[in-house]
């Protein structure tokens, strides 16, 4: 699907820190040498609600200072469970480890703040400095055999020592993923393991980098309003407040990101701009310039390969699913194949259905990929009678919103209210904060919005978890935020979005409900920390509350009348629900289907060729292009998060689609029992059981592929 993040740059999925950045920032063979002075970020979080993140105190020249010192603080309590030459136990060893991150973590959610908010060049040439030293960080952690054989000792007992089934998890998880790190290694092996992550490191920020400077820079400049027919006025409005920002007063501005850019694919008659806006969007980072990112992609695939021999494994693909739902690369791509086939049956009949249209408009044209979304827009009005411009002027933000809330009141009992004004620093004016309460009113957590684009954040939509709840030394509530890169109105007007966007928001919404539900004891399991290809489905899950009669009824209220959206229109939403879903499996499929092929396969030279003659093999659609291109597939490319674990999202699919039939079967979308299962087995409980079980013991059984199909719309596949 389409919103993400990872720590650092999109971080919904915790870790235990030093396995975060051994994933995403790895590792340095040298230790560091110079001590670090605390600053102003180091220090505990003061205020109300448990404390809250400084965002007032932060200064750029801070955060590297204030990254090595919390690092240097880390590294002796590390080294002090170490050598504790009492036998290792769970108390020990596995507790003060969890101890020993908290300070490091509160410095770098600010780094990572302003790292995918605030990036300017100050803070990308932090980035770049600091890469290496966070590798060298998780080197030293995994590669201490003190702790490991610690560790290893904790594991080993933890079915005869008392354990409690969380700290049994807790045990396994920590082993689990000191091994996949390297800790097991000879040193031989160790050291080329380090000097492979130290590059990996620089190539992942240098990735990152590449991609949000072709968005921050890339822009269509219009200077003639003929070049704005067919878009709604609040895309034209929105269009004329980014040119003026970009000092071009008088002109519209096409932005580099997917929130300016689609509603102008769906709905700009003139072709040859609507050309010029795909193809600066899918070039990010394939430009041939100092941006163009094909040769750091080839080192980084042919540096995981080298990991994932030194770890025993075929492929990165192996090692990346060893751990995952799937476990294997063979069953994540036996699920994309069953769906790709029927996906691209649509697509066809798709196509058909935009030809018939664009000949009777006397358009001689062969259907082009910056043609699909505009005439598709025209099949659903033949079809559907349903112009989606007529939906957006419902879809307001702040309204949207309130529905969001009323979902989590209705499903989960947590309620939400604005913070006083001034009460909590935030890192941008535009940044807003609520406080979430249960029924009973006790403080749950906080929950920061950053809803719009600004030039130095990074494109797409996120959810952060600032602080996880936790309750082992004590109740710790949780703080977790959500952001967008939504195009923000004119001052003083109300920001209206796509119905896509509208979907985008409760998605990442679905991401924050996960972290405040947590009601586990160890931060490490806490909230999100769950499997890469299970940590979807509740996010993907709260989508479906967007289009009932209740949300859309009681928040979609018209930007200029403040009437609710008419139930005839309602209607036509729904009887449209499967519209276009050829389209939108199969520019996903065709990500997740090249990003598992890459690192299945040797190394190639060019990964531009590799895209291209795999998406011929496949048969991809040519009206069609990935959603998200391998020069810019920042999921994959900067970072580990989601390489070889994009098709995460059809994963977890599955489960959403068969969890949405338990609703429908009983008492519809609101159905206290269902919600209750839905928090109590899947919401609450982290990653304190087995994904499978959690899942089983919501449903009662385990899923199928025969409900994603039926909400896709292959109806003939779901028999």
């Amino acid at each position: 699907m389409k919103r993400f993040f990872q720590p650092a740059r999109r971080s919904h999925l915790r870790a235990i820190p030093w396995l975060v950045l051994a994933a995403t920032l790895p590792c340095l063979p040298h230790p560091m040498t110079s001590a670090a002075e605390p600053t102003p970020i180091n220090r505990p979080w003061t205020g109300p609600y448990g404390g809250v993140p400084p965002f007032d105190q932060v200064r750029v020249a801070d955060l590297g200072p204030a990254l090595e010192a919390a690092m240097e603080a880390e590294l002796d309590a590390v080294a002090t469970i170490a050598a504790n030459p009492a036998e290792p136990t769970f108390a020990n060893t596995i507790e003060p480890l969890e101890r020993a991150t908290r300070d490091f973590e509160r410095v770098q959610t600010i780094y990572g703040i302003w790292g995918s908010n605030l990036a300017d060049d100050a803070v990308q040439k932090v980035e770049r400095e600091m890469a290496p030293k966070l590798a060298d960080l998780a080197d030293r952690i995994f590669q201490n055999q003190k702790l490991f054989d610690r560790i290893k000792a904790v594991y080993e007992a933890r079915k005869t020592s008392g354990l409690s089934p969380e700290q049994q998890r807790l045990a396994w998880l920590l082993h689990t993923d000191f091994v996949r790190g390297g800790a097991a290694l000879e040193t031989e092996a160790k050291k080329e393991m380090a000097a492979i992550n130290q590059e990996l490191a620089t190539l992942s920020t240098k990735f990152s980098q590449n991609v949000l400077k072709d968005e921050n820079d890339a822009l269509v400049i219009i200077d003639d309003a003929a070049g704005l027919a067919g878009l709604p006025e609040s895309q034209k409005t929105a269009a004329a407040a980014a040119a003026e920002a970009r000092g071009q007063k008088g002109k519209w501005a096409i932005q580099n990101t997917r929130s300016s850019v689609e509603p102008f694919l769906t709905y700009a008659h003139d072709r040859a701009l609507r050309q010029q806006v795909f193809e600066m969007f899918v070039s990010r980072g394939d430009g041939g310039g100092a941006t163009d990112n094909n040769t750091t992609i080839r080192q980084i695939l042919e540096l995981r390969a080298r990991r994932a021999r030194l770890l025993g494994h075929a492929t990165h693909a192996h090692w990346r699913l060893e751990n995952s739902m799937a476990k294997t690369p063979e069953r994540a791509m036996a699920l994309m194949e069953e769906v790709w086939g029927p996906a691209v049956a649509e697509v066809k009949q798709e196509v058909a259905e935009m030809g018939k249209i664009a000949a009777a408009e006397g358009a001689k044209i062969t259907i082009e990929p910056w043609d699909y979304r505009y005439y598709a827009e025209k099949v659903r009005k033949k079809l559907y009678d349903l112009d989606e411009s007529e939906i957006v002027p419902y879809l307001q933000v702040d309204k949207l919103r309130e529905g969001m809330f009323h979902t989590a009141a209705m499903l989960f009992d947590l309620h939400f209210t604005t913070v006083p004004e001034g009460s909590v620093p935030v890192f941008h004016p535009d940044v807003t904060v609520w406080e979430v309460k249960d029924g009973k009113g006790k403080h749950v957590g906080l929950w920061y919005f950053d809803p719009f684009a600004r030039r130095g954040k990074r494109s797409g939509a996120w959810m952060n978890a600032y602080r996880n709840q936790e309750r082992f030394d004590g109740e710790t509530t949780t703080i977790v935020s959500n952001n967008s890169n939504f195009v923000k109105a004119s001052p003083g007007e109300p920001t209206t979005i796509s119905w896509e966007d509208a979907t985008t928001l409760f998605h990442e919404f679905g991401h924050a409900l996960h972290g405040l539900c947590s009601n586990v004891g160890y931060p490490s399991l806490s909230g999100t920390s769950v499997a890469r290809d299970y940590v979807e489905f509740p996010s993907q899950i709260l989508e479906h509350w967007l289009p009932t009669p209740e949300i859309l009824s009681g928040y979609a209220l018209h930007v200029e009348t403040g009437k609710p959206i008419p139930a005839a229109l309602v209607a036509k939403i729904k009887k449209a629900e499967t519209f276009n879903r050829g389209f939108k499996t199969v520019e996903f499929l065709a990500s997740a289907l090249v990003d598992m092929k890459l690192h299945l396969s040797t190394p190639t030279a060019d990964p531009d060729a590799f895209e291209r003659d795999t998406l011929t093999a496949l048969g991809m659609p040519g009206e069609i292009v990935m959603r998200h291109r391998t020069p810019h597939f920042n999921h994959v490319f900067s970072g580990d998060g989601y390489s070889a674990a994009y098709y995460s999202y059809l994963w977890s699919d599955v489960l959403t689609a068969d969890a949405w039939e338990a609703f429908t079967e009983a008492g519809g979308p609101w159905d206290p029992d269902v919600a209750e299962r839905l928090k109590g087995h899947v919401f609450s409980v982290g990653n304190t059981v087995d994904p499978a079980d959690g899942y089983r013991a919501f449903r009662g059984k385990d899923p199928g592929t025969g409900a994603l199909m039926r909400k896709r719309g292959f109806e003939a596949a779901a028999q």
